[in-house]
C-alpha cells in the first residue's frame, strides 16, 4: 500500500508577529498559492507570505497529526521550534525554487 507524503509548515509575515501552521502533500505549490493569494483567507488578510519552518512526514497523517500539536503550542514554543532549523528566522521560499 502507498502512502501519500506530507509537509508541515509555518508561514510568517515580514515583522514575524504572526505565524500560520498549515499541512499539505505539495509543499512548494502550497507556498507558491499563499504568496500569491489563493491561499487561506487568513494568509492574505495577515500578508503571511515568508514560509520560516518546514518538516516532511512519509504519510499525510502524521503531518496532519503535527500540525494539530503545533497549533496547540505557545508562541514562544513555536519561534523555539523554527529557530532550531532557521536561527536567523529567514524566509525559506529559495530553497523551494519560488520566486
Amino acid at each position: 500500500m502507498l502512502f501519500k507524503q506530507g509537509h508541515v509548515y509555518i508561514m510568517s509575515n515580514q515583522y514575524r508577529t504572526t505565524f500560520y501552521i498549515g499541512v499539505t502533500a505539495d509543499l512548494r505549490s502550497r507556498v507558491w498559492q499563499h504568496i500569491n493569494g489563493e491561499g487561506s483567507a487568513f494568509v492574505k488578510r495577515y500578508q503571511l507570505h515568508d514560509l520560516l519552518y518546514y518538516e516532511y512526514h512519509e504519510r499525510i497523517t502524521d503531518a496532519i497529526d503535527r500540525e494539530k500539536q503545533l497549533k496547540n503550542w505557545h508562541r514562544d514554543w513555536k519561534i523555539k521550534l523554527i529557530q532550531e532549523m532557521n536561527p536567523e528566522m529567514r524566509n525559506l521560499k529559495g530553497d523551494l525554487d519560488l520566486p
